[in-house]
């Protein structure tokens, strides 16, 4: 598969921000581009996990239909697939070519479950976002340290649980930065094994 049609010049403008965002937290940010059955999923990494479980990871999850059934699955820089969209002309068919480079990143082995997820819970908007201004505020108060210490300091505050919720509070925060959440909409928190899953209105957040 040499390109993904998108189904149409909505789906591309949706997929330009969605990698925009993630280009916003990492300029160096790749994305999973895994394409099956007529949908593209795109999965990107908000924060990585550490250990050889990759605890602690969060990852972005964004779905889009395709014109077509190819199949792919490939590791590509942000930025790459940014420029293609970039050339792609309005009312073209919405077909980016698949990037030629491919990267590897621990996280993109991580696969989540498709199925036996189970509702667990529900946020309002406002309270995760109340969930990330206390987590930045907290990180902000520590100032600067030695890198190891700040990953540590940075695990433990996206680690902490969400209110009523064993869940990483690092849902909220990947929610928050790329652009899923919807002031007037509920976000649900779901279950499967050792994965939760954040369902917004613009996406989903993966922890484990």
């Amino acid at each position: 598969m040499n390109s993904l049609a998108l189904s149409d010049d909505q789906a591309l403008a949706d997929l330009q921000r969605y990698a925009a965002a993630a280009r916003t937290l990492d300029a160096d940010a790749a994305i999973r581009l895994v394409a099956s059955g007529g949908v593209l999923a795109a999965y990107t990494c908000v924060l990585p996990g550490r250990g050889l479980t990759g605890a602690g990871t969060i990852l972005g999850l964004r779905t889009f239909a395709l014109r077509d059934g190819g199949a792919v699955d490939v590791v590509v820089p942000v930025a790459a697939i940014l420029d293609r969209i970039a050339h792609v002309a309005a009312g073209s068919g919405s077909a980016i070519p698949v990037p030629p480079m491919s990267l590897f990143v621990p996280w993109a082995a991580m696969s989540p479950p498709r199925a036996g997820w189970e509702l667990v819970g529900e946020y309002a908007a406002p309270d995760l976002l109340a969930q990330v201004r206390e987590g930045v505020t907290t990180l902000g108060q520590a100032g600067t340290g030695l890198a190891a210490q700040v990953d540590a300091l940075r695990a433990t505050v996206w680690g902490a649980p969400l209110p009523g919720s064993t869940a990483p509070r690092g849902l909220a925060f990947g929610a928050y930065s790329l652009r899923f959440l919807a002031p007037d909409q509920p976000a649900q928190l779901l279950r499967a094994g050792n994965w939760w899953r954040l369902h917004t209105a613009g996406g989903h957040i993966l922890a484990r």
